[in-house]
């Protein structure tokens, strides 16, 4: 936000001048270093649209443009709006008195901070939906206790009942961090039993108690490379590269889709595009894949590209 109102003085500078502004202007406007200017400008000019031109006397609006130029409404980048929404539909989602009412006051900040946006306005959030896509039921009594104990850093227990496997089990656990993926609620935690880190889903959790034992500390570096190093939320620590090939027509838009924050890709000489990023658990990456259906082909690992056949195998059984 701090660049935006710098870049909104500098904006009213250049509005308000009858000649061109110089850099050392702006720099005592702003109170900056040369190069930050230089980068205010810079947004100014990429980011927010302006008209901008300079010459030997420094920088102005062109006439032709600059009389009718303001700012953008919108001055939010993509993902910091979507953060906004997405949090605040989360929170009108999230159900129960006990939760509504404790978060509320981070609800009308949110608001509040699109009202900022909106000059004063009404912003119309209602305009702009954030659709959940398999959002699955969760006790709310259990996220109150889960989410609790990630934030007073404390123990906790609980029944888990494994999603792939159904397996009934008890743990007690250290929480590290609530993470909320693809529309569901996952808990980062340090498994005493296990002595090692895992990921719940909060809704296969139940019976959980908060105890009064505080949480083992993994350190953040810990987490970060052994919870996003793999693919997708159950990644642990890579295990394998994943090749993808996909067709052509499909690499219109997988070219710009975000997989992994260490995934390579490169287009075939016959218009195809390859891709490759690293997984631990195959489960997630098969599904996410093989949705793409006939234009997709796993074509590495061999372990992964015969799990992806059985699946295909197994599906089209189905239909003979």
């Amino acid at each position: 936000m701090e660049r935006y109102e710098r870049a909104l003085a500098v904006h009213r500078l250049l509005k308000a001048a009858d000649s061109p502004v110089s850099i050392q202007l702006i720099m005592d406007e702003l109170g900056c270093s040369r190069a930050t200017a230089y980068r205010i400008l810079g947004h100014l000019r990429d980011a927010l649209g302006a008209p901008l031109d300079s010459g030997e006397g420094g920088h102005f609006y062109e006439p032709a443009k600059g009389e009718n130029f303001q700012l953008p409404a919108v001055w939010l980048s993509s993902d910091e709006l979507h953060a906004l929404l997405a949090t605040r539909q989360i929170l009108e989602r999230s159900g129960g008195v006990t939760l509504s009412g404790a978060l509320a006051p981070l609800k009308y900040r949110i608001d509040g901070v699109l009202t900022e946006q909106a000059g004063a306005k009404r912003w119309p959030v209602e305009r702009v939906r954030v659709i959940a896509s398999g959002q699955r039921n969760m006790d709310q009594f259990t996220f109150r206790v889960v989410a609790g104990a990630v934030l007073e850093r404390k123990q906790l227990e609980f029944d888990y009942r494994a999603r792939s496997t159904d397996e009934r089990s008890h743990r007690n656990v250290s929480p590290q961090r609530l993470t909320h993926y693809r529309d569901n609620w996952y808990l980062d935690a340090w498994d005493h039993e296990r002595d090692a880190l895992r990921t719940f889903s909060v809704d296969r959790i139940s019976a959980a108690q908060l105890r009064d034992t505080a949480a083992i500390e993994v350190p953040d570096a810990v987490l970060d490379e052994h919870l996003s190093s793999g693919y997708g939320i159950f990644s642990g620590a890579p295990k394998a590269w994943a090749t993808i090939v996909f067709s052509a027509k499909a690499a219109r838009w997988v070219v710009d889709t975000h997989w992994h924050s260490k995934q390579e890709g490169r287009f075939l000489a016959d218009g195809r595009y390859q891709l490759r990023l690293p997984y631990s658990s195959a489960k997630e990456l098969l599904m996410d894949v093989l949705r793409y259906g006939a234009d997709a082909e796993i074509t590495a690992p061999v372990s992964l590209r015969q799990q992806a056949r059985t699946i295909l195998q197994l599906a089209l059984a189905q239909y003979d």
